[in-house]
């Protein structure tokens, strides 16, 4: 493969998981091991899905099943998780955030920009959520975050106000399900895939094959 074409990973995941922001520093450790670059091919994932009405918009009177003592076992896989990798984040878990605006501004830079400045603007969402407390749902911030990534704020505007384009993101959504992804974050490569917040050694067995 030539240098202008690193090999890929591609990896489903919604910024409102905290799993997915776990597993990205778990990418990362591994990225970093190795000599020869390994890009992320990213396919945005809904975990909203069964709460979204068709404007797009979140119902969260909607019961998707998950009570109390779910997110309490979340909170406690994230904090071991936390202490395993050594981050830091402000939340344990993000119930009432609506990722759709991320994303949508997120896929617009992927298709748009290299991916140096797409990864900038992707790594600085996550952190705005789990590090600092921020709603990515919020067109300001994302502009602020963009401009921050080197990208135009007035582009970001005009994507989330995009029908069309949010249209496509949630394409991108039904994808997922339809290639078999049912929870975040999905790592795959090759045929193969892991999910949840996989150890490095997990992704090097999964992308190596050893």
């Amino acid at each position: 493969m030539s240098e202008s074409q690193p090999e890929q990973i591609t990896v489903y995941s919604d910024y409102v998981c905290p799993f997915c922001y776990l597993g990205r520093e778990s990418l990362k450790r591994y990225q970093d091991s190795r000599e020869e670059t390994l890009d992320i091919d990213w396919h945005p994932f809904d975990l909203r899905s069964q709460k979204r009405r068709p404007d797009g918009s979140i119902d969260f009177s909607v019961d998707d099943g998950k009570d109390d003592e779910y997110y309490e076992q979340a909170k406690q896989g994230v904090r071991r998780l936390q202490e395993k990798y050594g981050v830091e984040m402000t939340l344990d878990i993000a119930t009432d955030i609506d990722s759709l605006p991320a994303q949508i501004a997120s896929y617009y830079v992927k298709q748009h920009y290299d991916n140096d400045t797409w990864l900038e603007f992707d790594v600085s969402i996550f952190e705005a959520l789990w590090q600092e407390g921020n709603d990515i749902g919020d067109e300001d911030l994302l502009v602020e975050l963009a401009e921050d990534a080197g990208i135009d704020g007035d582009e970001i505007r005009s994507a989330l106000s995009d029908d069309a384009l949010q249209a496509e993101v949630r394409q991108r959504f039904t994808e997922a399900q339809q290639h078999g992804v049912t929870g975040v974050p999905t790592f795959a490569y090759d045929g193969y895939a892991a999910r949840g917040a996989v150890p490095p050694e997990q992704l090097e067995r999964l992308v190596e094959g050893f």
